[in-house]
């Protein structure tokens, strides 16, 4: 198990329920192994934006990525999305170095970023048709990802024809349609109103639970990572790094609880406080 120094945290200050992901039980799909970025590492002022990150990401595995602005989410995802590339430390994906963009890596972003002058259909088959797929094989695949995301209809739409939530529907479809090995989330549900948020938070749950893809996904609300998640890590920054890993039992309740019921639970409060108490911890809340 790949675990940084700096995740220690003292007993005392731990809630029950706060129990470390233990990333040795699963197939490790992901390995980070000291992994430092540095900007401007030459220069007069260089900047750590990330710090000995060494963590496992497995099969299967919904990771939410939670901690102050500044805390170096979005730099470790553009690590693990080959946008950046390290300083130090080795990334891997499926035992294969990963250095830059591939096809093994799915990312959604805030903003959709759809093509706009192609149809939703187009937009989601995009990424199978660079993989080299045949017309037929493609077909049935876009098929199975519009209906998966509820968007049959709008397929022959264009973009600018659909709703901020219909959008982001349709970039989940095109990132899954390609097949990645993971797929990476930059707040995808940040720019959504509240009702729409909710809506996508639980269709996105069970897109996991049908595909089974590991995925990653930042978050500034507490609330949504305790609702979507196998797994969260806590990061604190100045310089960037991980403080906390832990297994998180709640989203499993969703198939027996709503949402609402499970927001007002004893167990799902407590944990929601003990997290917000951590963040704030951290001095940059």
């Amino acid at each position: 198990m790949l675990l940084s120094q700096s995740m220690t945290v003292h007993s005392s200050a731990r809630n029950n329920l706060a129990v470390p992901y233990d990333d040795s039980q699963g197939d490790t799909l992901i390995a980070l192994e000291d992994i430092d970025l540095v900007y401007d590492v030459d220069g007069p002022r260089p900047f750590t934006a990330l710090q000995e990150i060494s963590i496992s990401l497995n099969e299967g595995d919904f990771i939410c990525a939670i901690g102050p602005s500044g805390c170096g989410k979005t730099s470790l995802l553009r690590v693990l999305a080959g946008y950046e590339r390290p300083t130090y430390g080795r990334l891997s994906v499926d035992g294969r170095p990963h250095v830059r963009p591939d096809a093994e890596v799915g990312v959604v972003f805030q903003q959709p970023n759809l093509f706009p002058w192609l149809t939703i259909e187009k937009n989601v088959g995009f990424g199978p048709r660079m993989k080299g797929l045949d017309r037929h094989e493609r077909r049935q695949r876009v098929s199975r990802f519009l209906e998966m995301v509820s968007l049959v209809p709008a397929a022959r739409n264009l973009p600018f024809q659909l709703s901020g939530g219909m959008k982001q529907r349709a970039a989940i479809a095109r990132a899954l349609a390609a097949d990645p090995k993971v797929i990476l989330m930059d707040e995808p549900f940040g720019a959504l109103d509240a009702f729409t948020r909710e809506s996508m938070q639980m269709s996105l749950h069970e897109i996991w639970q049908k595909t089974n893809k590991t995925i990653f996904f930042i978050t500034h609300d507490v609330e949504e990572a305790l609702l979507l998640s196998t797994r969260i890590i806590l990061m604190y920054p100045n310089p960037g790094r991980i403080v906390e890993d832990i297994a998180n039992p709640f989203s499993a309740l969703l198939s027996e609880m709503l949402p609402s019921e499970l927001r007002v639970s004893k167990d799902f409060i407590e944990m929601r406080e003990y997290l917000v108490r951590r963040i704030k911890e951290s001095g940059e809340y």
